[in-house]
């Protein structure tokens, strides 16, 4: 490739030679196996797809695809028509169309179940751009969340200054607002641009009679006949597939005009994004010690009183509360009220992520039977000021549905939101295991913390990394010489998969080829999300983020694949990618 330079003092300068990637010994083995005389015909390719790959359904025409596009990624000096010389083979398994998910699959998943059969991609605060006290209310965040897949839009309605008109922002806080019929022009331009399946739009309504009115006009009138309203309150959720490019609206049938809380800002936290900077095994660890701490419910989200109760009803506008089409509420009575399965009516009821860490201690199993049925949609404590985020594997593991996230934010835990989301082809929608949706044989039920066998073993080979030296200055990790990279391998999951391992650090190679081997028994692999880091090592200081990524692990393709890693926000990187294997054993 080239070299480098690196400034040591005034007078003195370090060079580092650049070399090219080149395949790892086992690549070059696999090569020497389904070769002849050192080169690959789309024969042999074929034999290495399915015993190799795993890819049983695989044809000669696949071979002969792949050869083709060797050839329009204009891969000449190494690609010859009869076959694939080395270099070839190998640009092929570190190429982009040899990803760790089957793009082909797509939209998989059966779509005919009922909405609360489905892990729903949520938002949280979604027209905000920055943190909850003092950032800028705007259309903008809403749709890039709707370019990400997520289905699930929350927006906190109130009177303007004038009290003729509704806007959007975070209440009893410095938010700028913004107009509510601004953004559901947004919702309704882009709510279908990556998913046909519906969206959802959450309101927390802070309104007078006339203005829920006229909100109502503004529904009706931005999204006409793709709105799905009900009278009454369902029997049964419809499916994802039945409302396709439908848009509904969730809140509680509402009161009178409600009042602001207060902010309690003495649990504001001072600007450190603890997310991005513990492991996250520490937050799954340290989660149900925190239980016990106040809980500091979101501002709008107080809905304790009854939705069917006619005194919380008398001043609602009618044709507002027409348009609800999934009624949220808690009802009267305690956490054991709340999950009430009602066998002539579906719901949505919302609980703060400290509410539920303390259900799940006392209340699991009637949890997880709640959502067989009913919509739980959870939502960040109030003092994530700096719009973090929290594991959504103990709501995800108790079967709620709509994990609310703060989208703006960036971290570990939003980190294993996309990974979640990458699965059933990104739609935004993906199907709840059988071991959340059916009870046993005994009417049991799914227990995250039973110690269960391992069902299977996941075989992970961390064989390389490549392209920082094109993504990022030569400089960016270390002022003195290349980079040290390490990569952490690991599973996000129930309590019994959760672990993280690490390879072994390279020292002043752009290029690192860690070649190790590590073997996660899984006793859920239904619910396992594979977790993969890159970081610089630094002596002085904190080591350097380099790349992540994650990923469901029922949606890996078995084999050598290319996986591509993605910034801190989760964008992913034009060159930066590894070479990893997968099996499972």
């Amino acid at each position: 490739m080239s070299k480098q330079s690196y400034r040591v003092c005034f007078c003195f300068r370090r060079r580092f030679r650049v070399v090219a990637a080149e395949a790892p010994a086992d690549v070059k083995n696999l090569f020497n196996r389904y070769s002849d005389n050192g080169v690959m015909s789309a024969e042999n390719l074929h034999r290495f797809l399915i015993e190799v790959q795993k890819e049983e359904n695989a044809t000669l025409e696949d071979a002969h695809a792949i050869m083709n596009n060797l050839h329009d990624l204009k891969i000449l000096n190494v690609f010859h028509r009869r076959g694939l010389h080395l270099d070839a083979f190998f640009k092929y398994l570190f190429a982009d169309i040899n990803p760790p998910l089957n793009s082909k699959l797509g939209i998989h998943q059966d779509m005919n179940a009922p909405l609360s059969h489905y892990f729903i991609y949520t938002g949280h605060n979604s027209y905000l751009t920055g943190n909850q006290l003092s950032s800028d209310c705007s259309d903008v965040p809403i749709i890039q969340a709707l370019h990400r897949g997520v289905r699930v839009i929350e927006l906190d309605i109130w009177p303007n200054s004038a009290k003729d008109d509704v806007e959007v922002l975070h209440g009893g806080t410095l938010t700028t607002p913004v107009a509510l019929i601004k953004c559901l022009k947004s919702i309704k331009e882009h709510a279908f641009t990556v998913s046909e399946y519906p969206v959802v739009i959450t309101l927390e309504d802070h309104l007078t009679t006339a203005l829920q009115a006229k909100t109502a006009e503004m529904i009706t009138q931005t999204f006409g006949d793709m709105l799905f309203s009900s009278d009454e309150c369902l029997k049964e959720f419809p499916s994802p597939e039945s409302l396709k490019r439908r848009v509904l609206i969730s809140t509680k049938p509402p009161k009178e005009y409600l009042q602001a809380k207060e902010v309690n800002e003495t649990g504001a936290t001072k600007g450190t994004d603890q997310t991005d900077t513990e492991a996250w095994g520490r937050e799954v660890s340290d989660i149900k010690a925190r239980y016990n701490d106040k809980d500091d419910s979101d501002e709008g989200e107080a809905d304790n009183s009854d939705e069917e109760d006619p005194t919380s009803q008398q001043n609602t506008a009618p044709e507002y509360k027409r348009l609800i089409a999934i009624h949220a509420g808690k009802g009267k009575g305690g956490l054991s009220d709340w999950l009430r399965v009602d066998p002539d009516k579906v719901r949505r009821l919302s609980l703060s992520e400290q509410e539920l860490g303390k259900a799940v201690v006392t209340h699991g199993k009637e949890i997880i039977r709640f959502t067989q049925r009913n919509i739980l949609r959870i939502y960040p404590k109030g003092i994530r000021f700096d719009s973090s985020n929290y594991n959504p594997f103990n709501a995800w593991t108790h079967g709620a549905q709509m994990v609310a996230f703060n989208m703006q934010g960036y971290g570990r835990s939003l980190w294993l939101m996309h990974g979640m989301f990458r699965g059933n082809g990104g739609c935004g929608y993906v199907k709840k295991p059988d071991i959340l949706l059916k009870a046993g044989p005994n009417n049991e039920v799914f227990d995250p913390e039973a110690n269960l066998p391992v069902k299977t073993t996941l075989k992970v080979t961390v064989y390389m990394g490549e392209g920082w030296y094109y993504d990022f200055e030569h400089t960016h990790f270390d002022a003195y010489s290349p980079p040290d990279f390490y990569a952490r391998i690991g599973i996000a999951g129930v309590d019994a998969d959760i672990v993280m391992k690490k390879t072994k650090t390279l020292e002043d190679n752009w290029i690192p080829t860690w070649d190790e081997q590590f073997e996660f028994p899984l006793t859920v692999p239904e619910l396992a999300l594979l977790r993969v880091e890159v970081h610089e090592y630094d002596m002085s200081e904190k080591d350097d983020f380099a790349g992540q990524t994650c990923l469901p692990v029922s949606e890996l393709r078995q084999g050598i694949r290319a996986v591509p890693l993605h910034s801190r926000k989760g964008e992913k990187y034009n060159s930066v990618k590894l070479l990893l294997r997968f099996e499972f054993i």
